[in-house]
């Protein structure tokens, strides 16, 4: 009897890897490994491509990266003209031909030229259920808990939208001065206008800063917003004109909602006298 019992031990114990193995999902930028996390549970273990404090503008994959895409399952792009997945796309597919690519922007309404996407509790609502349907396809025994999972997230995201709208209501058509143009999906979604420092990715001639600085300066605007990911001392520069401050918004900070909800607090603190 006792032998019985090893055997059976040692035999659950054969099949626990595989039976018990998680997922491998891919996610271009931080704020999607939340959505995926909260969708997959433990059942998927997410791999961020863009790291915490990179720039996906400019980001190039590691070698021990490459070695995670080769064994990934899905890959949940963003799909809206990132200039990382138009570099690395191609390639990711190349190495792991079998991999599942799921297009996040599908059916999300882009603006023109800006990829900021996930900037948009409106957009990332679609977002979710595109990964979820990614999930559901490469692991459709349990479609039923990632659908109950992703029903839950998408109500919490249904709550922020409704708490951000009654906190900015009071300030639609005001406008709020932003170095890097993350923040037009944002605007839009609430009826206030981004003003932006950087054009085409370069700052501005000293003709069109005084310009946007006089502008500003008739909107009452008293603050900058800057990305962690990119140098402040042109911001820091402005905010002296404006006799303002400079504040970070992170457009990749890795908790969603929390985030999400911090930025509408900070350009609601902007627009008070």
């Amino acid at each position: 009897m006792r032998g019985l019992f090893v055997c059976f031990v040692l035999f659950f114990l054969y099949l626990r890897p595989a039976w018990a193995a998680s997922l491998s999902v891919l996610v271009t930028i931080p704020p999607q490994r939340e959505w995926v996390r909260e969708i997959g549970g433990d059942q998927v273990e997410v791999t961020v491509l863009v790291p915490p404090g990179a720039n996906p503008h400019t980001y190039e994959l590691s070698p021990r990266q490459l070695k995670v895409v080769q064994r990934a399952r899905l890959y949940a792009a963003v799909g809206s003209g990132l200039e990382f997945e138009i570099a690395w796309l191609g390639r990711i597919e190349k190495l792991n031909p079998k991999l599942l690519v799921v297009d996040c922007s599908r059916g999300v309404e882009t603006l023109e030229g800006d990829p900021h996407i996930w900037l948009s509790l409106k957009n990332a609502k679609t977002m979710v259920r595109n990964i979820l349907n990614g999930l559901c396809k490469i692991d459709p025994s349990r479609a039923s808990l990632y659908r109950k999972r992703a029903s839950s997230y998408l109500a919490k995201l249904d709550s922020l939208d409704g708490e951000i709208r009654r906190l900015l209501d009071p300030y639609r058509g005001r406008a709020f001065l932003t170095f890097h143009p993350s923040w037009g999906y944002f605007a839009r979604d609430y009826g206030l206008r981004q003003m932006v420092i950087e054009q085409g990715g370069k700052e501005p001639s000293p003709r069109a800063l005084m310009a946007l600085i006089r502008r500003a300066r008739e909107a009452g605007i008293k603050v900058v917003f800057v990305s962690p990911q990119f140098d402040r001392r042109a911001a820091e520069a402005i905010a002296r004109e404006l006799q303002g401050r400079v504040v970070p918004l992170d457009p990749l900070a890795p908790d969603y909602l929390k985030n999400m909800r911090r930025v509408a607090e900070e350009i609601a603190r902007s627009f008070s006298p």
